[in-house]
């Protein structure tokens, strides 16, 4: 990375732009898009920032231009709405970046919107590399929350909280898959696990967001970091049954295949296994339905007190065949 574009988001971090979530090429046009607005050329030092007292305003086109010109880009003037609704979308919403600054009155998606750097933010942008920058940069987030700040803030507020035991609550991230995990946790297993406590749930965001490594481990399940490791499991200790259970909602039922590798995996178990592939809906289910491994369980959530049992011979419970 070009040693000014990572100085540009080092500036626009401190400042409370945040760039984590992003991809690298989402970060380099997001620095480059704010240094078209700041007028700041590979050769510009810092301490020649351009701010909104300058008149230094640019509309969406002319960033475009700019970032061509100087820094290499080949976008098209067509884009100009992607400067908006992603180049300055965070160092506008930060107020890093004043949207509007040529025509205020402009709607949203008039070419006229022109974009500056907001005059508070331009006395410390100058200051970079000096030693004075530290200093700037508190002053600047003294009692001013970050948007860093304010969308961690909101990812908690998100935040799905999911019950496992009297003492133990999580927070799942948001997202149907960890929804269809909270009711497998507090709908499925009161249910139909028997007591069973929960030892292992994942997160989308957090493969291990809950494990109890020692009561596995005290049943002989399989390593933890094996990579067939399912979405939840708890252990009934009264039936001694260990349920392996996935969310699904987009991909990977128990199939055949997932069934022999859960089973192969859990060979030194001391608890007997039981598979269960769990949906949200009707909907859902019938999209796997032909994929379902037999001597396996399914479990929908719109229809939590039934069970649909791909078996034959018995209803809940292990079964004895081998995994081979």
């Amino acid at each position: 990375m070009d040693i000014k574009i990572a100085q540009a988001l080092e500036i626009l971090g401190a400042l409370g732009i945040p760039a984590d979530g992003m991809t690298p090429r989402r970060q380099e046009r997001m620095a480059k898009a704010f240094m078209a607005v700041a007028d700041v050329k590979p050769s510009t030092p810092w301490s020649a920032a351009k701010d909104n007292r300058d008149q230094h305003q640019l509309l969406s086109r002319q960033i475009i231009a700019f970032v061509n010109t100087h820094w290499g880009e080949q976008i098209s003037s067509g884009s100009y709405d992607d400067i908006r609704r992603k180049d300055l979308a965070l160092p506008v919403a930060g107020h890093i970046v004043l949207k509007s600054a040529k025509n205020p009155d402009a709607n949203t998606n008039d070419g006229t919107r022109g974009f500056a750097i907001d005059p508070a933010a331009g006395e410390v942008i100058r200051r970079f590399g000096t030693q004075h920058w530290f200093n700037a940069v508190e002053v600047f987030n003294l009692n001013r929350p970050s948007l860093a700040a304010q969308l961690k803030r909101d990812r908690a507020l998100a935040r799905i909280p999911v019950q496992i035991n009297a003492h133990t609550q999580l927070d799942f991230s948001p997202g149907k898959h960890n929804e269809l995990q909270k009711s497998i946790i507090e709908v499925f297993l009161p249910i139909f696990g028997y007591g069973a406590r929960v030892l292992y749930v994942g997160d989308t965001a957090k493969k291990d967001l809950f494990l109890d490594e020692a009561g596995l481990q005290k049943l002989h399940f399989f390593e933890l970091a094996h990579d067939t490791l399912p979405d939840v499991v708890a252990h009934c200790e009264e039936r001694n049954w260990l349920y392996l259970i996935e969310a699904v909602t987009t991909a990977n039922p128990i199939t055949e295949l997932r069934r022999l590798a859960l089973l192969q995996a859990a060979s030194s178990c001391s608890a007997a296994i039981i598979l269960v592939t769990a949906f949200p809906d009707r909907q859902t289910y019938r999209k796997f339905a032909g994929e379902i491994a037999w001597e396996t369980e399914v479990w929908i959530a719109d229809a939590p007190e039934h069970m649909v049992h791909f078996n034959g011979d018995k209803f809940l419970g292990p079964h004895q065949q081998k995994a081979g």
